[in-house]
């Protein structure tokens, strides 16, 4: 690998991987580099093959692609395109003016990607924010969807049942431990378009158990004042995906014919100031981390008692929020989660500053 490329910084590190910003030696391009220890991957070889699969499989302007693939006797190594533009509630929360057409801009790459995909006969089944990357610092810079690790591709039948997904955007069909299909993703598309016209989320309880159960009757609301200046078409846009029966759910062809896409519907009114104030109180890093971590799906699934829970039943909510402020931590760790956040992003904020302005790239934690 380094007769290929040359190690620019450390990006970030995760428990079982480490992303490295280098640059192809041949044609001087950046790239990232996705570096497992082959330890790491003891007992989930068939899920790294299927995300490796699924990236050799598809080609999309809106699809973080991977290049390459390396391996030595300790590690492996994706060679994956560079998006630098950061995620995209970071970059909502950045603008000074946003507005309906925005996300329903948005909201169109996406539907474009997962049309693609679905085409293809692979299902994304982990759509949302955090999975959804801007691909250069450039104001009008494309959206790019990342993190295939729970996709699939379909086979001869059009139906999965393995539970997965992160609890916020998961659909209420597996949640119920019923056979899915490519459906799935449609839902996320909702819960995700949800969020960017209001800043939080429609389903939220601190109670795993409860969250789900209001995912499985798809209770969600467009509370006031919170969604008083969004129109009907986006409201009517939404509740065609958050479609509880996922064989009257709007496909993805059907949701890119929605008037609020296609058309003109969607509202030129700036909502920045509301959107972005729910985003910083509802969706803290560190935070959201803890609370939609994609385990929970599976372990809840196993508690979950379908049809006992109390008709009428709600978690309380915040006064100043439609749903709470705080989310659940662990004791004595969001200081310190907060702080390692703090450094990746100064260290990856700083370094694409440099390597992007015109001649003054220059290196960042340089690893011999």
């Amino acid at each position: 690998l380094s007769v290929i490329c040359s190690c620019v910084c450390v990006c970030c590190s995760g428990a079982f991987s480490e992303v490295v910003l280098a640059e192809e030696k041949r044609t001087r391009r950046l790239v990232a580099i996705k570096c497992i220890p082959k330890k790491a991957l003891e007992g989930k070889e068939n899920s790294i093959e299927n995300e490796i699969a699924v990236l050799h499989k598809i080609k999309h302007a809106n699809i973080v692609s991977l290049e390459d693939i390396f391996e030595n006797k300790s590690h492996l190594y994706l060679v994956m395109q560079l998006v630098s533009g950061g995620e995209l509630f970071d970059r909502i929360v950045e603008k000074g003016f946003y507005t309906e057409k925005d996300a329903s801009k948005l909201i169109q790459q996406i539907l474009d990607a997962v049309k693609y995909l679905h085409d293809m006969g692979i299902v994304h089944r982990d759509l949302k924010p955090e999975n959804l990357l801007y691909y250069s610092m450039e104001e009008d810079s494309k959206i790019m969807i990342s993190d295939f690790g729970l996709s699939k591709i379909e086979g001869s039948g059009s139906v999965m049942s393995t539970a997965c997904g992160t609890p916020g955007y998961v659909a209420p069909e597996v949640l119920a431990q019923k056979p899915y299909s490519k459906a799935v993703d449609c839902w996320s598309i909702g819960v995700i378009a949800y969020i960017l016209l209001c800043g939080y989320p429609p389903f939220y309880d601190e109670n795993d158990a409860k969250l789900f159960e209001q995912i499985l009757k798809a209770e969600y609301e467009f509370d006031s004042p919170y969604w008083d200046d969004i129109s009907d078409s986006a409201k009517d846009f939404i509740v065609h995906l958050m479609e509880r029966d996922p064989g009257q759910r709007y496909t993805c062809d059907q949701a890119l014919q929605h008037p609020w896409i296609a058309g003109d519907t969607a509202l030129d009114k700036n909502i920045h100031e509301s959107v972005s104030a729910q985003i910083k109180k509802n969706f803290a890093k560190s935070k959201w981390k803890q609370a939609f971590n994609a385990t929970a799906v599976v372990r809840h699934m196993r508690r979950l008692q379908l049809g006992t829970s109390q008709e009428g039943q709600t978690s309380d909510r915040s006064p100043h929020s439609p749903c709470h402020e705080r989310l659940l931590l662990p004791e004595g760790t969001e200081e310190e989660e907060e702080e390692e956040e703090e450094q990746s992003r100064q260290c990856l904020h700083t370094t694409f500053r440099r390597i992007f302005k015109p001649k003054t790239r220059t290196r960042c934690a340089e690893r011999k």
